[in-house]
């Protein structure tokens, strides 16, 4: 008898738009492709696994095929809808289908007009698998494709698919499912399966999935296979996590310079089972949200000690080893940006001697008096002066004021592409990768871009690594351009006053950047803006004049 049985990222795998979960502005963009009738020759989907590509490219051709779609819908009654396994719709792995052969293939039947659909439409999954040659092969046939061929490109690795690919496509961009997304859609799915498993347990399971739907359902799956309640230690036991409450305890030990504290603590964590990767984010997490909460509160000398340390248990992670005890480093690392004048001698005496010298991180954890190591501190984390808050919003004001001055639809359109390119080349353990991830530009001009995030505390951490941030821009990108972080609410109220400005015949003036708390001064008039030069500012953006 055959087995039924289906795990949970198959059995709830979206079968509509609807159903996709996190992708809000992707799908209303394709549902807006479809309404309008605006099909495109090719598009390309990328993002981190799990986030709901593959499903959506499905959706999409299903939907691009139907006969009468409603409001980006198919209607579920005509042939093509009900043809669930369609000749017209081909899926191809590129990860087992790599050669220029399978392009090739592609190629000569592209020619061939679908047998009962509107579209052939082709789904490459993991692209970037494709050769040199095979994307070559591919090229001539995405430079002059036939009316009746739609390809969907799937990745997971934008880096490696060609320029000269990408051009040609519209991209779409999926991005992590956040927490919150994460814990909603597994604890509907957890009482419609009648799975018993606390509200803890379920958001621990979204922590360890990492922004990815499938590999959530996964972990459910697994352990509901038992049968029993699962709480939260069920799951911290099964996939070697940490609870909240044990990182909180290390984070206050150390902030509260306790090294007898934070020996006890890793003391218990040795004798468990702890993935050290999961410890490690989960306490460099910790940090961040208490680096922000120091700036905010304009404590700046621990943020500048925090910061320190986020930067050291990154550098730690390529320095782990099987022959070293990973919780021993990370404890080597802490020790040493707390202030104490106790004799830590016998931490070097039972501890430094079981670690092979070539594995020691080269600073050596030395007795020092708190103002030693204050003035030590300094010397090696300030890497630019400190920003307080009063400077940062003086800093804004003008920055947004003289971006909207000179603010231009083409410049918008490379900026953006700049970057993403900028966002890419960036190492995942530089600092400047976590803050600058989930970015976007919204308007640009010549010398300034206006940057934004959904979280506050992003957007805090962005505009106050100004200096850092433009520099390694600088450095990546061989161009000096100035930045500025907003809440994606706070564009749109701006956009709202500049669109009142213009109704208004404002004249927009520039505008002279303070100099720490040097307020700014207006210097040169500019043009007036009318009502037209809101469509080369914005791109793709409906903007109601009242």
């Amino acid at each position: 008898m055959a087995n039924d049985y289906k795990v949970l990222y198959r059995k709830y795998r979206p079968t509509t738009f609807d159903e996709i979960v996190g992708q809000k502005y992707s799908i209303t963009m394709l549902k807006n492709t479809i309404i309008n009738n605006k099909i495109s020759h090719a598009y390309l989907f990328t993002g981190p696994r799990g986030t709901g590509k593959t499903s959506t490219a499905k959706i999409f051709a299903k939907t691009i095929n139907c006969e009468n779609p409603k409001n980006g819908i198919p209607c579920g009654e005509c042939p093509s809808c009900l043809n669930s396994n369609s000749a017209d719709i081909i899926e191809i792995d590129a990860a087992s289908n790599n050669g220029v052969d399978s392009i090739r293939e592609i190629i000569n039947n592209v020619k061939i007009a679908p047998t009962f659909s509107k579209y052939k439409i082709y789904i490459i999954d993991e692209v970037h698998e494709l050769s040199s040659s095979a994307f070559n092969a591919l090229l001539l046939t995405l430079e002059e494709p036939p009316s009746h061929v739609v390809f969907i490109f799937a990745t997971t690795n934008i880096e490696k698919v060609p320029i000269t690919i990408l051009s040609r496509c519209q991209r779409y961009d999926f991005r992590k499912l956040t927490n919150e997304e994460l814990t909603s859609h597994l604890l509907n799915i957890a009482q419609k399966e009648n799975i018993k498993i606390t509200e803890d347990a379920i958001e621990e399971i979204a922590y360890l999935s990492d922004g990815g739907c499938r590999d959530a359902l996964s972990i459910l799956n697994q352990l509901s296979t038992s049968n029993e309640n699962i709480d939260l230690n069920t799951v911290l036991s099964n996939y070697g996590s940490v609870s909240s409450v044990q990182i909180k305890n290390i984070v206050n030990a150390y902030m509260e310079d306790s090294y007898e504290q934070l020996k006890n603590i890793f003391d218990n964590i040795e004798k468990s089972s702890i993935d050290y990767k999961v410890f490690l984010k989960k306490l460099v997490d910790q940090f961040f949200s208490e680096a922000i909460t120091c700036k905010t509160k304009n404590n700046n000398s621990m943020y500048l000690k925090i910061k320190n340390t986020i930067f050291e248990l990154n550098d730690l992670i390529n320095k782990i080893n099987i022959n070293v005890d990973p919780f021993m480093l990370i404890f080597l690392v802490l020790i040493e940006n707390i202030q104490t004048t106790e004799n830590i001698k016998s931490l070097e005496n039972s501890v430094v001697k079981d670690i092979s010298d070539n594995a020691i991180p080269k600073k050596q954890v030395q007795p020092k008096e708190k103002v030693e190591i204050v003035t030590e501190k300094k010397n090696i984390t300030i890497e630019e002066p400190i920003i307080n808050d009063d400077f940062i919003e003086k800093l804004r004001v003008v920055r947004i004021n003289n971006c909207f001055a000179k603010a231009d639809k083409n410049l918008l359109m490379s900026s953006k592409e700049r970057w993403e390119s900028f966002n890419s080349k960036i190492g995942s353990t530089d600092m400047i990768k976590s803050i600058i991830i989930d970015t976007n530009v919204v308007l640009a001009s010549e010398n300034i871009n206006i940057i934004t995030d959904a979280q506050e505390s992003i957007v805090d951490m962005f505009n106050h690594n100004l200096h850092s941030i433009e520099e390694k821009y600088k450095e990546i990108e061989n161009a000096t351009l100035h930045f500025i972080a907003l809440t994606i609410e706070e564009w749109e109220k701006y956009k709202k006053d500049y669109v009142k400005k213009l109704k208004e015949k404002y004249i927009y003036q520039i505008m002279e950047e303070p100099i720490m708390e040097q307020g700014p001064s207006l210097t040169e008039e500019v043009k007036e803006n009318n009502y037209e030069d809101i469509i080369s500012i914005f791109d793709k953006e409906k903007v109601e004049i009242k």
